[in-house]
């Protein structure tokens, strides 16, 4: 149909004798190797003049040709401007229901609808060049400053989005909802969980929480229930239950199976969806010390040498979920006393603890690690705690604050302990400020415990034994029972990695060994690898060989 009007239009032309049959045959020609553009837009690229091709438009089409001195200085309608530049309209007055346009394609009956269905208006279009319409719109697009349109475009999604907010809040109070999510919370600290994950998929709500580190099915929900379940987490997050296009971050307070439990939501968009993880923290649960977290006596002693040095940086390093905010806190707990100043900058503070300035980092108003980290070594502390080293300005400002007489401890996600040492060269830190301020790196996993209650022997075979090299024949494992919810593991203990920085491993960062060059003269000087802690923990009976080898490489030969 559109196609057939640009031939009658190109008919026109050649009869008013605006352009030959050759002209007419080469445009033609040129729309069909690109069919979105229109006949005249492709004569005006060709050369023949915008104004007579639309002003022999007009005389077809019965349509009137008007020229920039007709448009008003603004709108007689609030349009939004993408609006009008996406389809080349401007309003140009209102008159007893009927509002007239100017429209470069005064034929896009879509646009014409659109505009009928939208402001429940009459449309009379007129046409105008392509040219004229731009210009109009870039002046009114700088006369409409920022803060104008801002406040425009946020009334009109407040108007539309108002019914359907009062909607969701009516879903998220109901009795029933509010029921069945205190009860998934409540089931989720009975089971010891850390995480609950409600993933939505084509036909299903599925919940599955995370206990001891592995995910578990839960609950199948009807997906009808999709939309009430998110409005209320969202609403007892307070975050916009409206929003649902881009990810959020909330916290729950709140008492759930009788404890006062910190829940930390997040919400990712996903095609099916929302998606929400919950992470519970029980405010009743004191975190663990030093000993607690599984470190063998001859490890706590050279760790608890060295935070109990006066400066330096120790750095905790392990995969998300690998321990290592545990770590630090129960490492600051040991060394907090009434002469010390410690200060933290986490994201997120997720235990007070008594005598230690916390601080939570706020990106959205600046408060960033490295931003925090600058003001912090103005407070005259004694130890810093970085929640995470991130980039090279934290680095750089945590190394400095380590030159001159602070013990700084943080975070690296690394796989060693070795690889924190090219992690920070990698992120740009000078190899000599490297083994100036570096004393110790903590690599650390956590593994499952065998549940006591069906703990019971059993016998390995012998390709087991040459992988884990020992020498006996008998190990442990949980069988499975209530008190472990049939997983035979109840609890988690951690694996550890101690590499204390001497005078050969500075010298090795000073000559800019590999990682791999680093780990065979850590363990040559005596380190006990991850892979050889968790062996023993096996050997001890307080893991499996299956947690251990899931979690660790195979050391270096």
């Amino acid at each position: 149909m559109r196609k057939q009007k640009d031939i009658e239009t190109g008919r026109l032309l050649v009869a008013e004798g605006l352009i030959s049959e050759e002209t007419l045959s080469k445009a033609l020609e040129i729309q069909q190797e690109f069919p979105e553009k229109r006949l005249g837009e492709i004569l005006v690229e060709m050369g023949i003049s915008e104004e007579i091709v639309l002003q022999v438009l007009s005389k077809k089409l019965n349509i009137e040709y008007v020229e920039r001195d007709s448009f008003p200085e603004t709108p007689p309608v609030e349009l939004s401007l993408e609006f009008m530049k996406n389809n080349l309209v401007v309003p140009l007055e209102l008159h007893n229901g009927t509002l007239s346009v100017a429209m470069a394609d005064p034929e896009d009956t879509e646009v014409i609808d659109t505009l009928k269905a939208s402001l429940d208006l009459n449309i009379k279009p007129y046409i105008a060049s392509r040219n004229t319409i731009m210009e109009y719109l870039d002046r009114l697009s700088k006369l409409r400053s920022t803060m104008v349109s801002e406040i425009v475009v946020d009334i009109e999604e407040e108007e539309e989005l108002t019914e359907e907010l009062n909607h969701l809040k009516g879903m998220a109070q109901d009795k029933g909802v509010v029921k069945l999510v205190d009860v998934l919370i409540e089931n989720a600290v009975n089971q010891r969980a850390s995480d609950i994950h409600i993933e939505p998929e084509e036909s299903i709500l599925r919940v599955r929480y995370r206990i001891d580190g592995i995910l578990y099915d839960r609950e199948f929900l009807p997906k009808r229930m999709q939309p009430a379940i998110t409005s209320r987490i969202k609403l007892l997050s307070q975050m916009n239950i409206a929003e649902r296009r881009l990810p959020q971050d909330g916290r729950i307070k709140g008492t759930f199976g009788g404890r006062p439990i910190d829940i930390r939501v997040s919400t990712i968009p996903t095609i099916y969806g929302e998606s929400i993880v919950m992470r519970l923290l029980d405010k009743e649960t004191s975190f663990l010390t030093l000993e607690e977290l599984g470190m063998d006596p001859e490890t706590l002693k050279k760790y608890e040498s060295l935070i109990h040095k006066p400066y330096g940086m120790i750095l905790i390093t392990g995969p998300t979920g690998s321990g290592k905010t545990t770590t630090l806190y129960a490492s600051l707990d040991r060394i907090n006393s009434p002469d010390k100043k410690i200060i933290t900058i986490e994201e997120p503070v997720e235990y007070l603890m008594k005598g230690i300035n916390q601080i939570q980092v706020k990106p959205k108003i600046g408060l960033t690690f490295a931003s925090g980290l600058r003001h912090i070594v103005r407070q005259d502390p004694d130890v810093i705690m970085v929640g995470e080293i991130r980039d090279l300005e934290t680095a750089g400002i945590a190394i400095h604050a380590a030159l001159t007489g602070h013990l700084i401890f943080s975070t690296l996600h690394t796989n060693d302990a070795p690889g924190a040492m090219t992690r920070l060269m990698d992120m740009g830190v000078e190899n000599y400020l490297v083994s100036s301020t570096l004393i110790g790196v903590v690599a650390q996993r956590l593994v499952r415990r065998i549940c006591n209650s069906c703990k019971t022997e059993y016998r390995i075979p012998s390709e087991l034994k040459k992988e884990l090299r020992i020498n006996t024949d008998i190990l442990w494992r949980g069988k499975g029972c209530e008190e472990c919810s049939n997983t035979g593991y109840r609890g988690r203990i951690g694996i550890f990695e101690l590499l204390v920085v001497n005078d050969e491993i500075r010298n090795m960062i000073m000559a800019k060994a590999t990682s791999r060059e680093l780990r065979e003269k850590a363990i040559s000087l005596g380190m006990k690898t991850l892979r050889q802690d968790g062996i023993e923990k096996v050997m001890k009976g307080i893991t499996t060989s299956d947690e251990v080898l899931r979690v660790t490489q195979q050391d270096v030969e």
